[in-house]
């Protein structure tokens, strides 16, 4: 079962374990199910509210759900994405320690999400 660490200095971290091959949920939907608090505007992944750093633990690569032109677009526009990681992301198909919580979809391994709070 992963493990996913949601961390704020403003809260005390909180593990959330995610059945394995259940992999529909976004890290928003997560975090809101189990009531933390990931600030959060438009849900959809135009704005950037929600723009988490991932983490990503254990020994192998990290397996974390691709990214769209429109996470990489909105993730360039609010300066978490410079253009040369962008094209290295495209090029290694590795994902970036940067993501929006509305789109970004966990895998089975662990990871560490800090947050913004609402």
């Amino acid at each position: 079962m992963p493990l996913i660490t949601f961390s704020n200095p403003d809260y005390k971290d909180k593990t959330v374990y995610i059945p394995a091959g259940s992999f529909t949920e976004t890290v928003l939907k997560i975090a809101k199910t189990n009531k933390i608090p990931i600030a959060f505007d438009c849900q959809e992944g135009e704005c950037g509210s929600c723009a988490v750093r991932v983490e990503y633990l254990g020994d192998g690569p990290p397996k974390g759900y691709h990214m769209e032109e429109k996470e990489m677009r909105v993730l360039r526009e609010i300066g978490k994405l410079s253009k040369e990681k962008m094209e290295q992301i495209l090029v290694s198909d590795l994902p970036s320690e940067w993501r929006l919580a509305c789109q970004f979809i966990p895998r089975d391994e662990d990871i560490v999400v800090e947050y913004e709070a609402q």
